[in-house]
């Protein structure tokens, strides 16, 4: 197995990599601080699951250093990319501390979780350079499908003309049929 990382320097936060990410991939930040992740969390002493997202697979959202979740979280979850999955090791005092989260954690209670980082996103009303580019490819996209409309639009206003001709040209004929077959008759 890959080798613990000590987030805090003093064993308070270990971070163990199970799952790397892609190179590429990116990592919370102050303009990506809104961050999905799956999760399953274990006492460290009994190896008993408290709580998981894996049982109604869903995600569970929050904002990175806003104090919404365990410290601990906040500290690993910096250092992590979208795509990765890590053993993160939380002492008691980057966890719930010594009043525990009755029923399910007892006091000072080390907690290990296993935790997907699944999307980094920004806040509401937030700019970043990827979401302006992402509405640049969707606005291009718009335009070369205008453009597309008004191209197949010009083509069925040539077609419908060129119909129209041709139509005006066999009526064109049949007049002048007609016309020649006028004073031919015969006489009574």
């Amino acid at each position: 197995m890959a080798e613990a990382i000590d987030l805090t320097g003093d064993g308070g936060v270990m971070k163990t990599i199970v799952r790397r990410a892609k190179p590429d991939a990116v990592s919370p930040s102050e303009t990506l601080p809104l961050v999905d992740v799956r999760y399953e969390g274990v006492l460290a002493e009994t190896g008993e699951v408290f709580d998981s997202t894996h049982e109604d697979n869903t995600l569970f959202s929050f904002e990175i250093g806003k104090g919404a979740v365990i410290s601990a979280w906040d500290i690993a979850l910096k250092t992590m990319k979208v795509g990765e999955v890590a053993k993160i090791t939380c002492k008691p005092e980057h966890a719930y501390g010594s009043t525990g989260s009755p029923p399910d954690i007892p006091p000072n209670a080390t907690l290990i979780f296993e935790v997907e980082l699944v999307a980094c996103k920004p806040c509401k009303g937030f700019t970043v350079d990827s979401v302006t580019e992402d509405k640049a490819r969707l606005e291009e996209l718009k335009k070369q499908r205008e453009m597309a409309a008004a191209t197949k639009e010009e083509e069925k206003k040539r077609r419908e003309e060129a119909k129209a001709a041709a139509a005006a040209r066999v009526q064109a004929k049949l007049d002048a049929k007609k016309g020649h077959g006028k004073g031919k008759g015969k006489a009574k």
